[in-house]
């Protein structure tokens, strides 16, 4: 392999949120990678800080068109310049949304368990959430059409939040399952906003499929909130890529994202987005080698030390959602258990509502050894209980 994903980089000492619980706790839960940026990222933040001045900043004029040729070469996605907005990420991307496209008082749903700050930014923008949960069997997790029909038949139902893939449990949906979410939301005038962020990170076997890409149909009822942070680690530059089809959708949310006074990206993010999405497929490809390396490694490991602990295979994502039910502890046992004994920090299940009770987040976006590390301080820690 041309890139070094086993190496080890020391991040106590750089203000990194992950790495801040102290040198004898292993952070395996915030979404950040612990690998070196690709060569090329490095080099264009290198040549942007060479030039002296930081003032107020424009998208260099091949940011989009990079951005345009990454999504059709690798999702067969063709995205027209016009659709294309900015955001310093894709939280403040759907707040900004939720807040342009709805009233106080009107309903977004979600399929829990989910990314935690989707209850923050419904409940901060007085709506209320509608829980559509997702279904759990000894396949995996499915969508559950029946109960999203009737809660969006609701007309104070307005949007509908999609995680694709699906942060935590690690679904790709694939084609007939977006298509059949996106019927419903389209009989009932749901409007779909697409957390896509994790979109480029999949694993062999699977197929992220763009919602909007599905039809014109869909591409008109939804916003596409997409970024290169999770691809490449680069979510402190904050920059995200809102992809937004429908004219009238695209006016409400540029209007909304001019009103809470943001106007431009920072100063470097339009050089490292540009340099991710025109060096980085080489990167992408090993990095996904690597990282389903780690995922097999992981599921190996647990099945024959932690078999009280089960994992659903995920499609994508490098996340691990694990089920720690069977140890029959209350969320704040469980929580003793891995962060106060085996000192590892894991994402807290219950924190992704309904569903997510008993349940772990783990990180493998990491070296090797690290992920050794942590589950064998698990296994020991458990061999007490």
């Amino acid at each position: 392999m041309k890139y070094n994903f086993d190496k080890i980089i020391c991040k106590h000492n750089i203000e990194s949120v992950k790495w801040s619980y102290g040198e004898e706790i292993l952070p395996m839960g915030i979404a950040d990678m612990d690998f070196e940026t690709l060569p090329e990222i490095k080099e264009a933040i290198i040549e942007r800080l060479s030039r002296d001045i930081y003032g107020y900043s424009n998208l260099q004029d091949d940011y989009k068109p990079t951005l345009i040729e990454w999504y059709e070469k690798l999702h067969d996605w063709k995205i027209e310049e016009d659709w294309l907005c900015i955001s310093p990420g894709v939280s403040p991307a759907i707040g900004i949304t939720i807040r342009a496209l709805t009233n106080p008082g009107d309903k977004v749903i979600l399929q829990t368990p989910v990314y935690p700050p989707f209850f923050g930014e419904i409940n901060h923008n007085g709506c209320g959430i509608v829980n559509n949960p997702l279904l759990l069997d000894d396949s995996g997790y499915h969508m559950d059409y029946e109960d999203l029909e009737k809660k969006a038949s609701d007309v104070r139902v307005k949007l509908l939040l999609l995680c694709n893939p699906h942060n935590p449990v690690g679904r790709v949906w694939t084609r007939d399952e977006l298509t059949k979410l996106g019927e419903i939301c389209l009989r009932y005038n749901v409007i779909v906003i697409a957390d896509e962020i994790h979109g480029d990170l999949v694993f062999k076997g699977n197929k992220y499929i763009p919602f909007a890409s599905i039809s014109e149909d869909f591409a008109k009822n939804s916003i596409t909130c997409t970024a290169p942070t999770k691809t490449f680690n680069l979510a402190g530059f904050q920059v995200s890529n809102i992809i937004i089809p429908n004219r009238k959708l695209r006016a409400e949310y540029e209007i909304g994202r001019h009103n809470i006074g943001i106007s431009r990206l920072n100063v470097f993010a339009s050089s490292v987005c540009t340099a991710a999405y025109r060096h980085g497929q080489p990167w992408l490809e090993e990095l996904m080698t690597y990282l389903e390396d780690n995922k097999n490694y992981a599921l190996n490991y647990i099945k024959k030390y932690l078999p009280q602990i089960s994992v659903i295979e995920p499609d994508g994502t490098y996340m691990l959602w694990m089920d720690f039910r069977s140890l029959g502890l209350r969320d704040e046992e469980l929580h003793n258990l891995i962060f106060h004994q085996a000192k590892i920090v894991l994402n807290e299940g219950h924190t992704f509502g309904q569903g997510g009770e008993g349940f772990q987040r783990m990180n493998i976006a990491c070296p090797r050894s690290i992920i050794q590390e942590a589950l064998e301080r698990l296994c020991n820690v458990i061999k007490k209980i």
